[in-house]
């Protein structure tokens, strides 16, 4: 490997380091969703966004109710092919919460950290089974409605008996 390719490769590292912090708003550096909700979430998965999910099952307790520090897991779809990881910050009520996650715009937003975002619950059933999340370059909820799988809580799942 030339010695040029070798720098870069350690300058990607210690720019995903840097950037899982900072206060509200945009921060910079870049980052994907998993890595960063695995950081802040402290649960402990690994795959693409999508697989989440499935991969809790057994390992980490599941559900449908937001939780500060939860993992909301959203599903592949055509428009999200590899899903999408946020972590909640705060629930504000029975249908929002805000969030924190990375990657999840375009624009001047994609790749970086944003923080306390709104999400809000569209599901016709109340069950967080479909949401709008907040799009920073249009500043405001986005247009696409995305089904959600749940979310992942920071505890170890009982075993079965």
């Amino acid at each position: 490997m030339p010695p040029f390719r070798g720098f870069l490769a350690i300058l990607a590292l210690l720019l995903l380091a840097a950037c899982g912090g900072g206060g509200r708003g945009v921060s910079s550096g870049f980052m994907w969703c998993v890595p960063y909700a695995r950081a802040e979430s402290g649960i402990q998965l690994s795959g693409d966004a999508w697989q989440w999910w499935d991969a809790a099952a057994g390992r980490y307790e599941r559900g449908p109710t937001p939780r500060d520090g939860a993992v909301l897991v959203l599903r592949r779809t055509s428009r999200l092919n590899d899903g999408h990881l946020s972590v909640v910050s705060r629930v504000v009520s029975a249908r929002e919460i805000r969030v924190d996650h990375a990657n999840w715009a375009n624009g001047s937003a994609k790749g970086r950290v944003t923080l306390d975002q709104p999400v809000v619950d569209v599901s016709p059933r109340n069950d967080w089974s479909l949401v709008r999340v907040w799009y920073p370059p249009a500043n405001g909820l986005g247009n696409t409605s995305y089904p959600a799988a749940g979310f992942i809580y920071n505890r170890r799942a009982l075993a079965a008996n």
